[in-house]
């Protein structure tokens, strides 16, 4: 994102008990272009396949229309007139909440069905002016519109009303756990760490859910956060400079920059451990057959073999969703790292490692290169992370 301000955008999500497939569905779309990011929460009628099918094609149509037009309010009248209404229920086959967020925090909210948005800001809970728009077309379908402009430090979260109705039929939350119940909970959360991730604010209220269902939530259970605030920032480094020469460049790329630091490679640690004097110490707390133990150094955050290493991650990348599992080795080490920055620099020294020119050894390994353009193409279509990559 443009200037000073960043935009982090996470989800957290459990389907109804019994069901495999859930009947939320929340599509984020990152326009570098015009500096916008486009949210959108669907919430499929009924449970399983259905819903999701439903939620789905909502949720697409929500990302494509805003992305397509300035005006969501047109957006969200064209996704109104192509989902049917029940005819037994007399409600829309799908609910959605469509976020239009751009660099400079202006933001427009539009709502169908889905409990409020909250905007959480200086550990309060901001009331935010709304519109009601009634459609000609649609009478007894109303629509929600809202703008304004995000600060600093703001935070946008919606959820479906698997969050607010869950615990319902219990003796303490007869009808459900409610909006200022969940509300509670998310500032007891933001107050107790102000600079919580979105990510961990979702599962929070997830979690709390589930726990309100006796951990068989009766409704799938949605919860997505927008976060903006100051960018984070996470260097990566890996391979030594083409020329020798030039290593010195490389220790004070490390020593300067303004963020969390990782080394990926042997060589690039020992140049970088001899331009600063620093000892490097491996950590052999949690050994893994297939993936070598991470080091550590003083003024680095985390040190891990190279290529091999880079290799997994990227695998790990490629076949997992937004929510993505961390395995307890370096790898889940050095992705733990991405996921909570949002700028994540590569310098990407070309010298030929000459262990990684063995015909036996995987294509993969060749070129730490190709492995570094395929993570940060994955962080950045999976994850909206902003990459950049700089050849030394």
């Amino acid at each position: 994102m443009t200037g000073n301000a960043y935009i982090e955008v996470d989800f957290r999500q459990r389907a109804k008990h019994g069901q495999r497939a859930p009947g939320d569905v929340f599509l984020s779309k990152k326009l570098k272009a015009e500096d916008r990011i486009i949210s959108v929460l669907s919430d499929g009628l009924g449970s399983g396949v259905k819903a999701s099918v439903l939620a789905t094609l909502t949720a697409t149509m929500g990302v494509k229309y805003a992305t397509s037009f300035r005006d969501i309010r047109k957006s969200a009248a064209t996704i109104m007139e192509t989902l049917p209404v029940c005819s037994v229920r007399k409600i829309s086959y799908s609910t959605f909440t469509i976020a239009d967020v751009d660099g400079e925090g202006a933001a427009r909210v539009i709502e169908h069905g889905n409990p409020p948005f909250v905007l959480l800001r200086d550990g309060k809970h901001v009331p935010v002016p709304t519109e009601t728009l009634v459609l000609e077309q649609w009478q007894d379908r109303p629509l929600t519109s809202a703008q304004l402009t995000l600060e600093p430090g703001d935070r946008l979260v919606f959820v479906s009303d698997g969050v607010t109705q869950s615990g319902i039929g219990e003796a303490s939350m007869p009808l459900g756990w409610g909006d200022e119940s969940a509300v509670a909970l998310m500032l007891e959360k933001v107050k107790a760490k102000p600079d919580l991730s979105a990510g961990r604010l979702a599962q929070a209220l997830v979690d709390q859910a589930m726990r309100n269902d006796r951990l068989r939530p009766k409704d799938d259970i949605s919860c997505a956060v927008l976060y903006f605030r100051s960018p984070r920032r996470l260097l990566v480094m890996t391979g030594p400079p083409f020329s020798k020469e030039r290593d010195g460049e490389l220790v004070e790329i490390a020593l300067s920059y303004p963020g969390r630091k990782a080394i990926c490679g042997g060589t690039t640690a020992s140049i970088i451990s001899r331009g600063l004097g620093r000892e490097v110490t491996v950590d052999l707390g949690d050994l893994d057959p297939d993936v070598p133990p991470p080091s550590r150094m003083e003024g680095v955050d985390l040190i891990t073999e190279g290529t091999l290493t880079m290799a997994h991650l990227a695998e790990l990348l490629e076949h997992s969703g937004p929510d993505v599992e961390l395995p307890p080795n370096a790898v889940g080490d050095l992705l733990e790292l991405m996921l909570e920055s949002d700028i994540i620099e590569f310098v990407v020294g070309t010298r030929i490692n000459e262990a990684h020119q063995d015909p036996n050894i995987p294509v993969q390994l060749d070129l730490r290169r190709n492995i570094v353009k395929k993570i940060a193409q994955l962080l950045e279509e999976k994850h909206l992370k902003e990459t950049r990559v700089r050849l030394l």
